[in-house]
This record gives structure tokens, C-alpha cells and sequence, in this order.
């Protein structure tokens, strides 16, 4: 396929500023600034900027605990979700929920939540409405590795393979559930052969590669407008940080429980690394794009920050308030 560059900028673009905007928590973080688990993003960003680039505004996105990209790639504003993350009142939960329950329903962020494979089935409920009010819509349900050791998720291929609904289900395998490498949770690691027996289409791409994942996605968007119903796509990706956090702070002590070699063999396939090499190679962009690009990503990030650390708390009489009875 053809691109244009505006469109390949796009995606570096977007892959950078959630790079950019993740790094920008880690000191805050690690100064106790920031009281909310974060569960980073940095080194996955591929998924979400190819599968948020293959969606329309109108189409619906479900996160995890691990989904400030997810966020941001469909469209969510970054400095609400900054002002979350410190509990702020211009957050877009209101400060109320942090990391981890982010909104913007009017660019389809529709819920994120927390619990391990707790927004499958409220995907899945959106894909059914889509289907009974016959709108030309598409739901994803972002999830990890560890939810396909959860009911929840079988159930729900079952039932969007029975009901041809419009949702794509896609995992982000990033090799482990928490602090468990998937060798020990899983006998078979091919996750994207569990839709099989749903009779739903399957894909396993580089989630590392931002143009692989984007037109994986599109065929799957496209599948789902047209009918056909589920697709089930499986990332192979990795995080570069901790499972919550900038590493692994296990008893007190902050390291990574994970094999040198195997961090250092990931980071020589950093999707932003990769894709900058892709541009500069086929004559695309120049050094100087990059340049601008970075300075533009760098205002906003530090704009957003600012904006976060200054901005005032909740009332605490107003504790209660947005919270159903």
C-alpha cells in the first residue's frame, strides 16, 4: 500500500506523544506527586495508534488497567487524562478515578476499567446494541495476555460469533500477567487460535510494527461494517516498564523481575525506533521532521503537566458527587 506522508506522520506523531506523555509521569511518580497506580504504556504504543487510526470517532473503544494509549489514540484529551492521573477536578473522571478509569464518550472511550477482563463484556454489550439499532459502528475491547484466563472472554466470543457482531477483540500479548512470564500460565502460547473454535477470523501480527497493525486492523473494521461479525487479533508486543509503575517495585526494592537479555532484545524493537527508521530509509521524512514533530509533542506534554500540577483537587464535600445511589 500507498501512504501519504501526512499520514505516516500521523502515526509517529501519535506514537510519540503517548511515549511522551507516559515518560512524563515516571518522575512524578517515583516523587509520590502522583498517588494513582499507573500502568504504563511505553513500548506498546504500536497497537493503539494503528488500531485508533483504522476507527472513526463514531466507533467505541473498551480499555484495561494498562490504557492511556487506548485513550489518547481515539481521540481523548490528554490533558483531562493528565489531571486525572493527579486527581485533579478538570480530570475526565473528575479526579474521582485516576490511571485507571478514563472516559470520552464523545470520541467513543466508552469505559476503562481495572479488573482483569471486566470490559469485555460491556464491549460486547455495545456490539449488540450497534447490531439491534443497525448503526455502522465498530467496538474493540482492548485486553491483555492474562484475561484469556478468564470465562468472560470465551463467553463473549461465543455469543459475538452467534450474533455476527460488530466488535474486534484484541489482545495485547505483552508475555506476562503481572510478574508470571506466560510460559507459566499457558500451555499453548498461540493466544489468537482460541477464537477458532467460534468460527471467528484471526489474526497474530507484529504489534511493534504500527503499519502491520494498522491495516490488520482496517481489514478487521471493514469486516465488522460489513456484517460478517467478530475478529479476534493478537498483538505480540511488550512493555518497557514495570506491571504498574516505572519498573518493579517488589518488596521495597525497585528492579524487573524479567531476563536482561530478553528486555534488551525488545528494546532494539522499539516501535518508534523501528517506524523512524522505516521513514528516514524510504525517503519520507527528514531529521528535520522528526525535530519539529518533537518539539511539538514536547509543548504539549509539558503544557498538559503544568496544567495538571496547578489545577485544584476536589472539594471534599463534593466527595459523593457523580456517584450513583
Amino acid at each position: 500500500m500507498t501512504y501519504s506522508k501526512d499520514f505516516l506522520e500521523k502515526l509517529y506523531w501519535m506514537m510519540l506523544r503517548i511515549r511522551m506523555c507516559e515518560e512524563s509521569l515516571v518522575d512524578p511518580i517515583l516523587k509520590g506527586e502522583i498517588k494513582t497506580p499507573c500502568h504504563l504504556y511505553s513500548g506498546q504504543e504500536a497497537v493503539a495508534t494503528g488500531v485508533g487510526a483504522a476507527l472513526e470517532q463514531k466507533d467505541y473503544v473498551f480499555g484495561n488497567h494498562r490504557s492511556h494509549g487506548h485513550y489518547l489514540a481515539k481521540g481523548g484529551d490528554m490533558t483531562a487524562m493528565i489531571a486525572e492521573i493527579y486527581g485533579k477536578e478538570a480530570g475526565c473522571s473528575r479526579g474521582r478515578g485516576g490511571s485507571m478509569h478514563l472516559i470520552s464518550p464523545e470520541n467513543g472511550v466508552m469505559g476503562i476499567v481495572p479488573i482483569v477482563s471486566g470490559t469485555i463484556s460491556l464491549a460486547l454489550g455495545s456490539a449488540l446494541s450497534i447490531k439491534i439499532k443497525k448503526e455502522d459502528k465498530v467496538t474493540v475491547s482492548f485486553f491483555g495476555d492474562g484475561a484469556t484466563g478468564e470465562g468472560v472472554l470465551y463467553e463473549s466470543l461465543n455469543f459475538a460469533s452467534l450474533k455476527k457482531l460488530p466488535i474486534i477483540f484484541a489482545c495485547e500479548n505483552n508475555l506476562y500477567s503481572t510478574h508470571l512470564p506466560i510460559n507459566e500460565i499457558r500451555t499453548n502460547r498461540n493466544i489468537f487460535n482460541i477464537a477458532n473454535p467460534f468460527e471467528i477470523e484471526t489474526y497474530r501480527v507484529d504489534g511493534n510494527n504500527v503499519l502491520e497493525v494498522y491495516e490488520t486492523a482496517q481489514k478487521a473494521v471493514e469486516s465488522c461494517r460489513s456484517g460478517k461479525g467478530p475478529v479476534f487479533i493478537e498483538f505480540l508486543t511488550y512493555r518497557f516498564r514495570g506491571h504498574v509503575g516505572p519498573d518493579d517495585n517488589i518488596q521495597g526494592t525497585h528492579t524487573d523481575i524479567r531476563p536482561k537479555d530478553e528486555i534488551e532484545a525488545w528494546l532494539k524493537k522499539d516501535p518508534l525506533t523501528q517506524f523512524k527508521k522505516y521513514l528516514i530509509e524510504n525517503n519520507i521524512s527528514t531529521e528535520i521532521d522528526f525535530e519539529q514533530i518533537q518539539n511539538k509533542v514536547e509543548a504539549e506534554v509539558n503544557a498538559a503537566n503544568d496544567f495538571a500540577k496547578n489545577s485544584p483537587k476536589p472539594n471534599k464535600e463534593d466527595l459523593c458527587k457523580y456517584v450513583f445511589k
